[in-house]
């Protein structure tokens, strides 16, 4: 038969005879949530957060695996009646973990590829910002901005400062840049050349 859990200390005992049904080395501790709660952490280091999911149907509890903060996945979860500890435990074991292997699995891909991305975005950057020196880089979420200025001298008494200028984008990547130049004509002409020469 469902359990009413009506206060945060039957919440906790419940979730501590879940803990003990998941294994020996489980452990529960306090989760800040507007809701009951409880943190699980199991034997092998996977967070689980326990939660009743409907005011109005007490009995109906909400499980989600812990990923980290940074992750670019949905949190898995499962909802579950909390007719037992042990059957919460068990609906755990059987629906959840795998989830949460799968789910994990592929944020750990995802952390792996931006972290490739960023030191192929960086490693362009730095070569564009050496071929432009005195640039300055600025870094942008999943860009890279490399900007160069070199103020021109005015082409007679009274006539304005110019500059040329060249703002590079790193692609998220790294496999592309995309550039603009702006400047004195036979300047950019000048640059135009060269890059044609490459």
């Amino acid at each position: 038969m469902a359990q009413d859990l009506t206060t945060q200390e039957q919440f906790d005992t419940f979730a501590e005879e879940v803990a003990r049904e998941l294994g020996t080395h489980c452990r529960t501790a306090p989760a800040y949530a507007h809701m009951l709660s409880r943190i699980i952490i199991d034997d092998e280091g996977r967070a689980l957060s326990l939660r009743q999911h409907d005011y109005q149907q007490l009995a109906r509890l909400r499980v989600y695996a812990a990923l980290p903060d940074d992750s670019d996945v949905q949190t898995p979860s499962i909802g579950v009646t909390a007719s037992s500890a042990r059957h919460v435990a068990r609906e755990i074991t059987r629906r959840l973990y795998p989830l949460h292997a799968e789910t994990s699995r592929r944020a750990a891909e995802l952390t792996a590829r931006k972290e490739a991305e960023a030191l192929d975005r960086r490693t362009v950057a730095e070569a564009v910002a050496g071929a432009l020196p005195g640039a300055r880089v600025e870094k942008d979420y999943r860009r890279t901005r490399v900007i160069w200025q070199r103020a021109c001298p005015p082409h007679g008494h009274g006539s304005p400062v110019q500059h040329d200028s060249v703002c590079a984008v790193v692609g998220a990547s790294g496999e592309t840049v995309s550039v603009e130049a702006s400047g004195r004509p036979q300047g950019i002409v000048a640059m135009l050349a060269a890059f044609a020469e490459q």
